[in-house]
């Protein structure tokens, strides 16, 4: 059944929809035995708010708002009809065709409403707010979050649930694990110290443990030097930069990652960060070891492609060392 009647209650909802506090966050399922036939068998899933969301049948017309839910989507077998709005191709070259549908930071609801998605990805807590206008628009959505290797196992074990593809996200969760602990055989030794940064042109901010970037910087063997950096508020998972401390860390390995014009980015922050005359005295600088992480891998949740990004950010340690 299509919905498109549904959009006028949606705008209006847009207005009115706020915020609602909800039990700790979780990945946990209730579904039906594994033996039963997905068409004939209520689906019931709780994402990482909490929330316990409950579908007629596996879904088939997804809509996800961010690259790291196509691919684990994709990874697992299925396939998306909506996918976040790009200017450049999609990051997952097998849902090229599929609408683009905004992202977690913004959602075009008309095209939702079009699609007939059955659910959304998004993310948990940026996109609570938004639930109410999607189920106006008789979607449900479904909310994760990826600040850690761990929550990305978790997002894969959902999404393996949501499609009944256990078996395959299994598989792919133990992947990560094989080669997390290839990685952590191999990380013996004093770690080299690194500044880790997001960077848009104008704003840089160091990223702490709490982030994705952070945890995986961690994994692959090194030292955060800014992990004891205070968070900003908007910001949970980074903190303000001070170049005073950096300097007295004396960082191995600088490390920049961003959404979109990684050199721009780069002349930027090297520009403000010179400003300071100690800055050219850093290990980091003296070695030409200020380097530009791939976006798709940093920039935003990489999905199961997180092997890809443990195996970038060991070789530039290994090469520190």
């Amino acid at each position: 059944m299509k919905r498109m009647w549904h959009i006028g209650m949606a705008v209006l909802l847009l207005g009115a929809a706020g915020c609602s506090p909800g039990p700790s966050p979780g990945s946990g399922v209730t579904a039906a035995p594994s033996e039963a036939k997905p068409s004939d068998t209520k689906l019931s899933v709780q994402d990482f708010a909490g929330r316990s969301v409950t579908f007629p049948a596996v879904p088939t017309k997804i809509a996800a708002l961010s690259n790291g839910d196509v691919d684990i989507i994709y990874a697992l077998g299925g396939k998306v009809v909506g996918r976040p709005t790009s200017a450049g191709p999609a990051a997952v070259k097998e849902a090229a065709g599929a609408e683009q549908i905004g992202s977690t930071h913004g959602i075009d609801l008309e095209k939702i409403a079009a699609l007939d998605a059955d659910v959304v990805l998004g993310n948990h807590p940026l996109n609570t707010k938004d639930i109410p206008s999607v189920e106006g628009i008789g979607s449900k959505m479904l909310l994760t979050s990826a600040n850690s290797i761990d929550e990305i196992k978790k997002q894969i074990t959902l999404f393996g649930q949501l499609l009944r593809k256990e078996d395959k996200a299994r598989e792919l969760n133990e992947s990560i694990d094989a080669k997390l602990k290839e990685i952590g055989s191999g990380s013996t030794g004093i770690k080299p110290r690194v500044l880790l940064v997001y960077g848009a042109p104008g704003t840089y901010m160091a990223a702490l443990g709490s982030s994705l970037s952070g945890d995986i910087l961690a994994k692959a063997g090194g030292e955060n030097i800014a992990a004891d950096y205070p968070k900003l508020e908007s910001y949970p998972q980074y903190a303000q930069l001070n170049t005073e401390k950096i300097i007295q860390s004396n960082p191995q390995l600088v490390l920049l990652m961003s959404h979109g014009n990684p050199e721009k980015v780069k002349d930027g922050f090297l520009k403000e960060m010179q400003q300071n005359a100690a800055w050219n005295s850093l290990d980091a600088v003296k070695h030409n070891r200020v380097e530009v992480l791939p976006s798709d891998l940093f920039g935003t949740n990489p999905g199961t492609r997180v092997i890809e990004a443990l195996d970038r950010l060991k070789a530039l340690l290994q090469a520190v060392k």
